[in-house]
């Protein structure tokens, strides 16, 4: 369902709006690896299906897939580089503080599109080796307020390079669990929860996401073998243009070998422990890490009050979307 803000207009040109779109992006990645202690490193648009590391994000999606000419088996076209990240961190040999960040690229063709969602994705994955010591709540939050103060910095350089841009990004935090945010607001549904406390707090870093609240219900789906239910989250902001919630970076510390087998089992798909990627941490190969993925043009159009994904990426749409667009002062690129 798309949403039509009364009397929209675009702050920005169309061309104003490219030169901008370069101002983010270039702004925002030289503070997150400089917060992060981040390297940029460059990675694959598709990968083998038995390879297992594609990312399955809910575990119902479609991937796109084919086969090749020269090679044996299916390649499939990412959906994320959650589980790569971790191998590449390995085979690059990277220690406890140091990491890795990249321009992701996924085509999620079963994702719906609207103001926040295209069938293109596109975000800065990244992901850091930690220590033991380091697979905690207070190191997860601390991960999450630099990425944040990243943001808020970089909509300071946008907002003084284009002054008719207002939106200002609140660098507080609030950090609540689902289970939390269900006890708060028992009548609602998941989706009105993160509007209320978004609302109200302006940012927030929602945590514990994947496992089954007191209700029964999950409050969103997760993979079960890339991150540590108990110790991962969301950053979502208001966003004043479409008076809701907003999500910008889905992020958490992975699994280690007790967390993915036990999130394995509670999923019934433990045959996945046969993968190559599952056995490097079942026998504790691969580094143990945090990371997540940051969206590139949801940061854009936050940044730039955008109302449509549309306006900072170029995907495909419905027809009749574009002419909804049109008449409502939504310039599609």
């Amino acid at each position: 369902m798309i949403t039509y803000p009364k009397d929209y207009k675009s702050k920005l040109s169309r061309r104003e709006t490219q030169y901008a779109i370069k101002t983010v992006k270039d702004s925002f990645q030289v503070a997150l690896a400089k917060a992060l202690n981040l390297d940029r490193v460059t990675a694959p648009i598709m990968v083998t299906k038995a390879s297992g590391i594609n990312d399955d994000l809910n575990g119902v999606e479609r991937k796109v897939h084919f086969t090749m000419k020269n090679v044996d088996g299916e390649a499939e076209v990412v959906q994320s580089l959650a589980k790569w990240k971790r191998m590449a961190l390995y085979r690059y040999g990277y220690e406890p503080g140091e990491g890795i960040y990249t321009d992701m690229n996924a085509i999620r063709r079963d994702d719906d599109t609207d103001n926040l969602h295209s069938l293109f994705v596109d975000q800065w994955d990244w992901c850091r080796v930690i220590s033991p010591e380091e697979r905690n709540e207070e190191f997860l939050k601390d991960i999450v307020r630099k990425i944040v103060k990243a943001i808020c910095d970089t909509n300071e350089k946008v907002r003084e390079k284009y002054p008719v841009l207002d939106f200002r990004m609140n660098e507080d935090v609030y950090f609540v669990t689902t289970q939390e945010l269900e006890d708060m607001y028992p009548d609602m549904d998941a989706k009105q929860r993160e509007n209320a406390v978004a609302k109200e707090h302006g940012t927030v870093f929602l945590m514990q996401i994947g496992g089954r609240l007191k209700s029964g219900k999950k409050h969103d789906g997760r993979a079960p073998d890339y991150d540590d239910w108990a110790l991962n989250g969301d950053i979502i902001v208001w966003n004043d243009v479409l008076g809701c919630a907003f999500e910008i970076s889905s992020m958490g510390i992975r699994v280690d070998a007790e967390s993915l087998h036990r999130q394995l089992a509670e999923e019934n798909c433990l045959e996945r422990e046969q993968f190559p990627f599952h056995k490097g941490i079942l026998d504790g190969t691969l580094p143990l890490t945090i990371g997540g993925g940051i969206g590139q043009s949801r940061l854009c159009m936050l940044l730039l009050q955008k109302a449509h994904i549309g306006e900072v990426q170029c995907s495909v749409w419905p027809d009749e979307m574009r002419e909804e667009c049109k008449a409502h002062g939504i310039n599609l690129l």
